[in-house]
């Protein structure tokens, strides 16, 4: 949260947009672009996206199609975005490759046409903005919309880079399949088990998972709409809507931070990566 307020307040005294590089390091290579490359792409152009997550309104940016940027990635890869701030989501290919159903573009902030701020105190979503059109069409949510992105790499997929976000193997299935919403909507803010890559929110797991302290029906109203329960100035955790999160799945997570409460390891124990 101190990190993400000096990086804010820096951009702000900046008072416009900076030119900025994207670092891409997929497979074994690796190249970085800058603002005025991407602005200049072959495939750049001016799209419309509705229902921006971030701005909650109608937007228009320059971008590219995100399939341009990726050459030799594959389908069943998997991705992860790493914004300024810690922010770290985590990304399958396939959705950002696919012709069909929703579209990935990398929006790009043009430093003479800065976007506008997110909100009042706070920069703008650059200098790069990963955006969709159509997202309802592949499931993408909120997390899948990571803003101020500074570099883009593929990674081995999470159960082999974190073992101890694991659920036990014999675990139920309702806990396998939170295990899935887990990576998709938490684990670009959180740790668990001190296992994850975001520098952003607080571990779910050690010393305490949420649902040791949160009692009755509260970690789920908390879940849906966090500022109804814990409001307080610098609170930046979003409310997972039914269109989102379903209430099925919304069960799958919290079966899977129940199960993972009795797995805990301690965060000396657990290995950097």
């Amino acid at each position: 949260m101190k990190l993400r307020a000096l990086l804010c307040s820096l951009l702000i005294s900046a008072g416009v947009a900076q030119a900025a590089e994207l670092q891409l390091d997929i497979g074994a290579s690796s190249r970085s672009w800058t603002t005025a490359e991407l602005l200049t792409h072959p495939q750049a152009q001016r799209i419309e996206i509705a229902d921006d997550v971030s701005y909650q309104r109608t937007m228009h940016y320059r971008a590219v199609p995100v399939a341009a940027l990726l050459s030799g990635v594959q389908p069943g890869d998997h991705l992860q975005a790493v914004a300024l701030d810690g922010f770290a989501a985590e990304l399958p290919a396939a959705p950002l490759l696919s012709q069909s159903g929703a579209q990935a573009w990398l929006a790009v902030e043009d430093p003479d046409q800065p976007w506008p701020p997110l909100a009042a105190n706070k920069p703008s979503a650059g200098p790069f903005y990963l955006v969709w059109q159509q997202p309802a069409a592949s499931q993408i949510g909120p997390e899948q919309w990571p803003y101020q992105v500074v570099r883009m790499r593929t990674l081995a997929p999470v159960n082999e880079r974190f073992p101890e976000l694991l659920p036990a193997a014999d675990a139920q299935v309702q806990v396998q399949a939170g295990f899935a919403q887990y990576q998709k909507h938490c684990m670009a803010c959180h740790r668990l088990n001190a296992a994850g890559d975001s520098q952003f929110g607080p571990d779910l797991n050690t010393p305490y998972n949420p649902t040791e302290y949160f009692a009755g029906d509260f970690l789920r109203q908390y879940i849906r709409d966090p500022q109804r329960l814990r409001r307080w100035p610098q609170g930046q955790m979003p409310g997972f809507k039914r269109e989102v999160l379903s209430d099925q799945a919304l069960a799958q997570l919290l079966a899977y931070l129940h199960h993972m409460a009795a797995r805990k390891v301690a965060s000396h124990e657990a290995a950097p990566h």
